[in-house]
């Protein structure tokens, strides 16, 4: 096992992440050294509530746009949307620099390339057991337990030593596929020595071991043995594994599955033909014969877990779905926990699922859902097979990622060898061992609005939270070009703000005060700009001293 080239003492290897650190998503690792850079994942976020008409955030790329021509490949860990969801607006900027990933990712992967047209990058294979030599970097994939089949984590062998990015991971010993973890490679590499080790802080905060996959199945046999009426179960749609276990669990019990949703059954088609998910064909319910099947011998598998409006559980829970209506006596399984920021959503489809006469096992009532990330006693014998110089923890918020580095010195990593950082801040490795924080590049978000990708930006962002907020105030002023004077009366019209008809005393005044305001103007009369930062000023002030609101005033001037 040697180096691919000798290090050049003063060429460092530079970690940068665009995004993925103090978060949970958008995941993107640079690697950088010399003339030559590979980056790990390309993920998007969902947004939060205060992004008001943002569909997705995906990491902002100047840094790499800037030196396009050294990006050699995107190496994918898993086909979760947080690691590849970002590649349809990333990957134009970078025609020709190919994509790795491994057999599911790439089949998942391949259905992205054709909705959006990503012909110029080459989808090639990458699975655990290659060795792939891409400039100064070897490229080692291992296999890992997370919630999806195929996950990899990535060692990277570098000049300066070996890195290893674990991707989403947990161990577990008794996998759904029957693939687990692959703890001889992780031992190897550290016997060998590793630099550095960037590992998921997702569950850091977790006592233990997380859970096996195949408790979840037990749980799906001991809540449908008993039930007669139907039993639909909600969870991600990339989550293969669970899928296996809705269909095993049904075969128990002699009933049939239907699948529902979209992206459910794009992945349950391709998981199928590459082999991921078996079961007998018989027992496959096309969704426009749902009706005709007796209750007790139906399961349905949807997507909606996280209570996406436009989702499959949401719009049964509406009665707004073509084939699939809740009526009393069916069981509804959420096999998720809500995702931080979408518990609101989950809450009022679970409502609605019970206003509709279902019931509903959820994550606080009965645990038909374990995580595919690993809790602090994993996180442990991840340090520990791999015994790290420096580790930086990643995949999570900042909280997650501090007790991530409380663990990594229990484990022996030197306290000033945890980096806790944020997006963009490089991290610089050299030949001799030493480790620095260098210069913080730009990391910041690209919010996707439509079809419009980094038009949308902070500023408009803070006026639509100003508009959420205290509405808007549009004064129209008609004025003679000539003299300046005001002709006839002005008129207001306001959205989102309390007060709204003309009669209204408040909108009574606020016209006065537009009068007075070009009354006693400057000698610039005809200056439309300065009339109108008057008329602004006037009306501006005068709503915050009524209300104690500041609606976004807009006047408009008209010149006849």
């Amino acid at each position: 096992m040697t180096n691919p080239r000798p290090a050049d003492p003063g060429t460092p290897l530079r970690i940068i992440p665009l995004g993925g650190v103090g978060e949970i998503g958008k995941n993107m690792y640079v690697f950088e050294y010399g003339d030559a850079i590979v980056v790990i994942d390309c993920g998007l976020m969902f947004p939060d509530e205060e992004m008001f008409g943002i569909d997705l955030v995906i990491p902002d790329v100047a840094y790499l746009r800037e030196r396009r021509d050294r990006v050699k490949a995107f190496l994918i860990t898993h086909a979760h949307e947080d690691h590849v969801g970002g590649l349809p607006y990333v990957l134009p900027e970078f025609p020709g620099v190919p994509v790795y990933a491994s057999t599911l990712a790439r089949g998942l992967l391949g259905t992205k390339v054709k909705e959006h047209r990503l012909h110029q990058n080459p989808l090639l294979p990458l699975d655990p057991g290659d060795e792939l030599e891409i400039g100064p970097f070897t490229v080692i994939p291992f296999r890992i337990g997370h919630s999806i089949p195929d996950a990899m984590g990535i060692a990277l062998r570098t000049p300066v030593g070996v890195v290893v990015h674990t991707g989403d991971f947990k161990f577990d010993h008794t996998p759904v596929d029957g693939k687990p973890s692959d703890f001889a490679t992780l031992a190897k590499l550290g016997a060998e020595g590793v630099i550095c080790l960037l590992s998921d802080s997702t569950r850091a905060e977790n006592p233990g071991y997380t859970p096996s996959e195949r408790t979840v199945g037990e749980a799906f046999r001991e809540i449908i043995e008993p039930l007669d009426g139907r039993v639909i179960v909600a969870t991600f749609a990339s989550n293969i594994a669970r899928i296996q276990q809705v269909l095993d669990a049904a075969a128990t019990f002699d009933r049939r599955v239907a699948v529902v949703g979209r992206s459910m059954e794009q992945n349950f088609r391709i998981a199928t033909d590459l082999g991921y998910l078996t079961y007998d064909p018989g027992r496959i319910v096309p969704k426009d014969q749902i009706g005709a099947q007796a209750p007790g011998s139906l399961v349905i598998a949807t997507t909606g877990a996280q209570g996406e409006p436009m989702a499959g559980l949401a719009r049964m829970a509406n009665r707004d779905h073509r084939f699939v209506e809740i009526i009393p006596g069916d069981t509804v399984i959420v096999s998720a926990s809500p995702i931080p920021g979408n518990e609101e959503y989950v809450a009022r489809t679970i409502d609605n699922l019970f206003k509709a006469g279902a019931n509903v096992y959820y994550h606080a009532i009965k645990r038909a859902h374990v995580s595919g990330h690993a809790s602090q006693e994993e996180l442990k014998l991840m340090l520990v097979l791999t015994r790290p110089k420096y580790v930086i923890p990643m995949h999570g918020e900042f909280r997650m990622q501090v007790q991530h580095g409380r663990l990594a010195m229990e484990t022996g990593v030197a306290p000033e060898n945890v980096f806790i950082i944020e997006n963009g801040q490089p991290i610089e490795f050299f030949a001799d061992g030493s480790a620095r924080r260098a210069q913080p590049v730009a990391a910041g978000y690209v919010f996707v609005d439509g079809l419009s990708v980094g038009d949308v930006g902070e500023v408009v962002l803070r006026d639509r939270r100003a508009l959420a907020a205290d509405g808007m105030f549009l004064v129209v002023v008609t004025v003679d070009k000539q003299t300046g004077a005001i002709i006839g009366r002005p008129e207001i019209v306001t959205r989102g703000f309390v007060h709204g008809n003309e009669q209204d005393p408040l909108i009574e005044t606020a016209i006065e005060r537009v009068m007075s305001s070009i009354e006693n103007p400057g000698d610039h009369i005809s200056e439309v700009a300065l009339l109108k930062s008057q008329i602004k000023d006037g009306v501006s002030r005068y709503l915050y001293e009524q209300t104690k609101r500041r609606p976004m005033v807009f006047p408009v001037v008209v010149e006849v």
